[in-house]
């Protein structure tokens, strides 16, 4: 299995999650964050924004589900402005997912 965590805009979140929701993804964990990239944050003006907003998205896919996922989710996030800050994907290695209410391990 892989672990999925996708720091996006907040303004694409809805149509990622419509999206995944539509293909089969329902599990979805959503999260608030704020960070940088590569372009240091943005500047207006005189002032420069260090950290900005954004959201996290994580799920859990089998591996042959993985490319799909990454290909929807970086379909949907996208702005099509031709500039930084559109967002990353991470894809990581689960080892073992436990369900907490029954403690049954479903790897």
């Amino acid at each position: 299995m892989k672990m999925i965590r996708a720091i996006v805009r907040p303004e694409r979140v809805s149509v990622i999650l419509e999206e995944l929701l539509d293909a089969g993804y329902p599990a979805v964990t959503k999260t608030d964050v704020v960070g940088r990239g590569k372009q240091r944050g943005i500047k207006v003006g005189n002032v420069r924004y260090d950290e900005l907003q954004k959201e996290m998205l994580l799920l859990v896919v089998e591996d042959e589900e993985k490319d799909e996922v990454v290909k929807l989710i970086s379909k949907n996030a996208k702005t099509g402005e031709g500039v930084y800050g559109d967002g990353k994907i991470f894809v990581t290695p689960v080892e073992d997912v436990y369900t907490i209410s029954s403690g049954v391990q479903e790897l």
